[in-house]
């Protein structure tokens, strides 16, 4: 039950901020391995980039990938932050006096994010080709022609196999230890504060809303750099033995981020990343936290009946 509710909660954050991964991913793409200056830019900003794909391919491109995202969604961050409830439920994410471990908290949710991110990297694979895809006069990024989700999961296999489909994989796990450990560790220590400073009343949603928006930002943060090589690296084109032909892995990639476009290029997209990163975390956490306590409230209400039922 954990691992669906936690599912549930991420899902329906991704319905909202879908459009703004779709922004993000093309804002991380545009003038890659180019010096600054040295190329058109069709997306300034996030509100220009959300304007420009509306303009260029309608509305409905702001929800391109939206089946595979909520697919992602659902397997990562059901396993995610499944385990992670497991893991605090267990107690091991406190220390012996009840009070909430940082440490602990980190540890966990790397761990926990490692296990959702590699299971789920083929669905992240056609996620980013699906939302990179646009018309040429907005293109960015090597394009991939697939026709939709399934389309692209089975052409991806016939030609590489089930190697290909985890291509990627590699950048997938150090970019969701990152975001997840610290995501994790600053909702369970900032909802600890806030029960602490006694700001709401015990059980408060807003103790989980004010976790959550605390936390967005130190994910934002810590976790960009880490998206934007990730994202390079799933969407980059092949040869025929399904090997990348721009970046050999994942410290290649990062390397000649830096060097041809500076530290700047691995902030690319921080805007639209926090405007789709933030309101999912709150979003995401919010609802998991509310579902967990609903569902504990009436576990224990069931176990306090049964020993009176016939």
């Amino acid at each position: 039950m954990e691992f669906l509710m936690a599912g549930v909660a991420a899902c329906g954050a991704c319905v909202f901020t879908n459009p703004l991964e779709v922004v993000k991913t093309r804002m991380q793409l545009q003038g890659e391995l180019r010096p600054r200056g040295s190329y058109p830019r069709h997306y300034r900003n996030v509100f220009h980039a959300t304007y420009t794909i509306c303009r260029a391919d309608g509305w409905p491109a702001l929800q391109r990938g939206l089946l595979p995202a909520l697919l992602y969604q659902f397997c990562m961050n059901g396993i995610r932050l499944g385990t992670y409830s497991v893991i605090e439920d267990a107690g091991y994410t406190s220390t012996q006096d009840g009070r909430i471990s940082g440490t602990r908290c980190t540890l966990s949710g790397a761990l926990a994010g490692v296990a959702g991110a590699f299971l789920s990297s083929p669905i992240y694979l056609v996620k980013t080709h699906l939302q990179t895809q646009s018309t040429s006069t907005i293109a960015v990024g090597h394009q991939y022609k697939h026709e939709g989700m399934f389309h692209a999961l089975m052409t991806i296999y016939r030609k590489h196999g089930v190697t290909g489909l985890w291509r990627g994989s590699s950048s997938a796990v150090p970019r969701v230890i990152v975001g997840s450990s610290s995501q994790l560790s600053t909702f369970s220590t900032v909802k600890q504060f806030t029960n602490d400073l006694q700001v709401f009343q015990p059980g408060s949603w807003l103790v989980s809303l004010t976790a959550g928006m605390v936390s967005s930002i130190f994910v934002v943060l810590a976790m960009t750099p880490f998206d934007v090589v990730s994202t390079r690296l799933y969407n980059q084109p092949v040869d025929r033995k399904g090997k990348g032909v721009i970046y050999r892995g994942y410290l290649d990639c990062f390397a000649r981020t830096v060097r041809k476009e500076g530290l700047y290029g691995l902030y690319k997209g921080t805007g639209a990343s926090y405007f789709r990163l933030g309101p999912h975390t709150i979003l995401s956490l919010f609802l998991w936290e509310e579902m967990r306590k609903y569902y504990w409230k009436e576990k224990r209400a069931t176990q306090r009946q049964a020993p009176g039922q016939l």
